[in-house]
């Protein structure tokens, strides 16, 4: 059921979801992954930028010991949580200027579509015309919706575990703990993407590294066979 797209406001934290138009796989290969999750910290930016050029100046400053102009940035939206699927996006980010979760989900759309038709030959619309957007209530609600985001990438092993739930729980978790395209590595101690997110208020709701872990993985102790009717109240 498509829902009413709430204002978005200056300070306030949102699941943010961003899906290919019709389903369409907008990951193919890890080379896209990488890109992707490049392209959500270089374009959180209020200045346009060209990756290339941004590529280029950090190899410069690296070389000479430096910081590059692409590292002073002016941020658009701060980055807590991500998840990347095959077919959608999701993330977790609270708005710091006027628009500017429109202007960064603008930019990345446009941005990782431009690589993506180029790459693949194609043209046409790679991402659905309107984003998904949620307000966070609470500190109760933003730990679920972090669990949720996290958890997404367990429909990729278990097609079903929303409706019937985990069998092997010990399985799932450790699938969750290698799947590399979130910043659930990063939460819980083992560095893949750490300057992507802003990972400070989380860690501090949810004490730390090991209470991210512990309270993902309780998420299918609490909603065992319920975990659907769960995930789509997050959507309302």
């Amino acid at each position: 059921m498509a829902t009413k797209r709430p204002q978005l406001v200056n300070n306030e934290i949102y699941h943010i979801i961003f899906r290919g138009v019709s389903d369409t796989q907008i990951f193919k290969d890890k080379s896209d992954y990488y890109r992707a999750i490049f392209s959500i910290y270089e374009f959180n930016t209020t200045k346009p930028i060209e990756i290339r050029k941004c590529r280029e100046a950090r190899r410069k400053a690296k070389a000479s010991g430096g910081l590059s102009s692409a590292d002073t940035r002016d941020l658009l939206v701060e980055i807590l949580a991500f998840c990347f699927m095959p077919n959608h996006i999701h993330l977790l980010v609270k708005q710091l200027k006027d628009n500017g979760i429109t202007q960064f989900m603008r930019k990345v759309g446009t941005g990782y579509a431009t690589y993506f038709n180029k790459k693949y030959n194609r043209k046409g619309h790679l991402f659905q015309n309107r984003f998904q957007a949620v307000r966070i209530q609470d500190d109760n609600q933003l730990k679920i919706v972090f669990a949720y985001i996290h958890a997404n990438p367990v429909s990729l092993t278990e097609p079903n575990w929303k409706e019937n739930g985990i069998e092997d729980l010990d399985k799932i978790i450790k699938f969750l703990e290698d799947y590399k395209w979130s910043s659930y590595l990063d939460y819980i101690g083992r560095k893949a993407f750490p300057s992507v997110t802003n990972r400070n208020l989380i860690l501090e709701i949810m004490n730390g590294t090991e209470g991210c872990k512990e309270f993902v993985n309780d998420i299918w102790m609490k909603y065992k066979g319920r975990v659907k009717k769960f995930s789509d109240s997050l959507l309302e």
